[in-house]
C-alpha cells in the first residue's frame, strides 16, 4: 500500500465528496426558475443528499467491516458518479432530486477511507493520514463554493454537475487502482431490521430538523415526525441490544471511551457549520444594512476559500499534537479555538478582514477538533468495527449540522430588519447565532476533557504480522 499513492487518493475521494454536497449552494435561488419549480422542491436537493447519507454512512460502514471496505467505497464513489452524471443531463426537479439523493453516498467515504487507513498504513503514518482524511470535509466545503459560483457565472449550470462527474469517474478510476482490500473482516449475517429502522428513524428525525422552519415548529407534519423518531429509534435501540450482530453495537457505543466522542463530533459539526453558514449570508448582506458588504456569491465563496487551505496546511500540525499530548487534549484545543473564532466575530463582523480572520480561527480549531475524533475512535474499539464505528461518529456531525442549520435560521428569522424591500437579519441576530456556536463549541471542549485517557482494556488491533501499537498513547504518538 505504500508504494501506491493511496493516502492522497482516498483523501481526494473525501474532498470529492464535500465538494459533491455544497456545489448545489449557489444554484438554490435561480433552480426554480431553471427547473419550473417551486423553491420548496428546490430545497429537497440538499434535504435529499442529506438524509442519505445520514442513513448510508452507518450502513456502509458495517457493510464494509463485513464484506470489505475497498468493495464499499468503490461502491459509495460509484453512486455518487452516477447520481453527477444523471444530474448533467436533466432538468426536471424529480430526477434531479433522486440524483442528488444518489450523491449522498458519498458521505460513507471518509469513515470507510479512515479505517482503511488503520488497517494498512504503518502506526506512524497513521495518525497524520486520518488528520488528514477527516479534514477533508472542511477542504471540499471551502473549495466547492467558489468553484460552483464561478462556473454557475461563466457557463450553463449543468457544466458543474458534468465537473463533478468526471471528478468522480477520476476519483473511482483512481481508488480501484490503488486502494487494496483491508484483509480485516467481522464475518457474520448483515443486520437488515437493524438498518430499516435507522433509516425509518434518522429520516424521521432530520426531516423534521431540515424542515421544521418551513413547515412549521408546532405543525402536525413536523409533531408527527419527531414523535416518530423516537418511537422508532427506541424500538431500534432494543432491537440492536438483543441482536447478535448488529449493525451499531450500542454496548460499546454507550461506554465513555466512545460515547463522549460521539457527544463531541455532535457538538464540534454544530459548531462548525456555523461557521460557513453565517459568513456567506453576513458578507452577502446589503451595504444599506450598516454592516453588510454586499458581495457577490463568486467573492463569498474567495473569502471562504482560505478555511479550506487552512484544513489542509494544519491537519499534520494537529497530528503532531496528538503526538505530543494525545487526541482528547488535540480535540479541547480545536474546541476552544473555535469558541475562539466565535468571539472575534461577535466583536466585529463589518471589516472583511476580521470576518476573514474569526472564520479563519474557527477552521483552525475545526481541524484540531475534527482530526483527534477518528484518532479517539479508532483506539477505543476493536479493529473489526472501525468502519461503522467511525461511520456513527460522522453521522453525529451530520445531525450536528443539521440541527445547526436549523436553529441558526430560526434566530435569524426572530432578528430581521427591513432593507429595500427586503427582509434582511439584523447585526445583533448574527452575533447572537456566533454566541450559541461558541457556547456549543465549550461544551465540546468539556465533554473532551471528560474523555478517559487510560490505556484501552483490550488494546487497538493491527492485522496480523504489522506491527503496532496496544496502548491508547502508542495510537495517539503515531499520529
Amino acid at each position: 500500500m505504500c508504494a501506491r499513492p493511496t493516502v492522497p487518493v482516498l483523501a481526494f475521494g473525501g474532498i470529492l465528496m464535500a465538494v459533491t454536497q455544497t456545489v448545489v449552494v449557489p444554484l438554490l435561488p435561480d433552480l426554480p426558475r431553471l427547473t419550473g419549480s417551486s423553491p420548496g422542491a428546490v430545497s429537497w436537493l440538499v434535504t435529499a443528499t442529506l438524509l442519505a447519507g445520514a442513513v448510508l454512512t452507518p450502513v456502509f460502514g458495517r457493510a464494509g467491516d463485513m464484506y470489505g471496505k475497498r468493495r464499499v467505497l468503490l461502491a459509495a464513489l460509484g453512486l455518487m458518479t452516477v447520481g453527477s452524471t444523471v444530474c448533467a443531463f436533466t432538468s426536471d426537479i424529480r430526477v434531479l432530486i433522486a440524483a442528488r439523493a444518489l450523491q449522498g453516498a458519498a458521505a460513507a467515504v471518509v469513515p470507510l477511507s479512515i479505517s482503511i487507513l488503520r488497517d494498512e498504513l504503518p502506526p506512524e503514518r497513521t495518525g497524520s493520514a486520518v488528520a488528514l482524511m477527516s479534514s477533508t470535509v472542511g477542504i471540499g466545503a471551502a473549495l466547492g463554493l467558489p468553484l460552483a459560483a464561478l462556473i454557475v457565472q461563466y457557463a450553463d449550470w449543468h457544466a458543474m454537475f458534468r465537473a463533478t462527474s468526471a471528478l468522480g469517474a477520476i476519483g473511482l478510476a483512481l481508488a480501484w487502482w490503488t486502494v487494496r482490500e483491508s484483509p480485516v473482516r467481522s464475518p457474520g449475517r448483515f443486520d437488515t431490521w437493524g438498518a430499516l429502522g435507522l433509516a425509518v428513524g434518522l429520516v424521521c428525525l432530520l426531516l423534521a430538523v431540515s424542515q421544521g422552519g418551513q413547515w412549521g415548529w408546532g405543525s402536525v407534519p413536523v409533531v408527527s415526525l419527531f414523535a416518530g423518531a423516537c418511537v422508532v429509534l427506541a424500538v431500534w435501540c432494543r432491537q440492536q441490544l438483543r441482536a447478535k450482530q448488529p449493525l451499531v453495537d450500542l454496548r460499546l457505543a454507550s461506554g465513555r471511551r466512545v460515547a463522549l466522542p460521539h457527544v463531541a463530533a455532535l457538538l464540534a459539526g454544530f459548531a462548525f457549520y456555523a461557521n460557513s453558514l453565517v459568513t456567506a449570508q453576513l458578507v452577502q448582506a446589503p451595504v444599506a444594512s450598516g454592516y453588510g458588504l454586499g458581495l457577490s456569491i463568486v467573492a463569498t465563496g474567495l473569502c471562504l476559500l482560505p478555511n479550506g487551505l487552512i484544513m489542509l496546511v494544519l491537519s499534520p500540525v494537529s497530528a503532531r499534537v496528538s503526538t505530543a499530548y494525545g487526541a482528547r487534549v488535540t480535540l479541547a484545543i480545536g474546541s476552544g479555538l473555535i469558541a475562539l473564532g466565535y468571539v472575534v466575530r461577535i466583536i466585529d463582523s463589518r471589516h472583511l478582514w476580521v470576518i476573514i480572520l474569526g472564520a479563519a480561527v474557527v477552521s483552525t480549531g475545526t481541524t484540531f477538533a475534527y482530526s483527534a475524533l477518528p484518532t479517539l475512535i479508532l483506539r477505543a474499539v476493536p479493529l473489526a468495527q472501525t468502519a461503522s464505528a467511525n461511520g456513527v461518529n460522522v453521522l453525529m456531525r451530520t445531525i450536528g449540522q443539521s440541527v445547526c442549520s436549523a436553529a441558526v435560521a430560526a434566530v435569524l428569522v426572530r432578528h430581521t430588519t427591513m432593507i429595500e424591500g427586503v427582509h434582511v437579519p439584523t447585526l445583533p441576530g448574527y452575533q447572537l447565532a456566533f454566541a450559541m456556536a461558541g457556547a456549543i463549541a465549550l461544551v465540546a471542549c468539556a465533554a473532551a476533557i471528560a474523555i478517559p485517557s487510560d490505556a484501552a482494556p483490550d488494546g487497538p488491533r493491527r492485522p496480523a504480522g504489522r506491527p503496532g501499537p496496544t496502548q491508547e498513547t502508542a495510537l495517539e504518538g503515531s499520529s
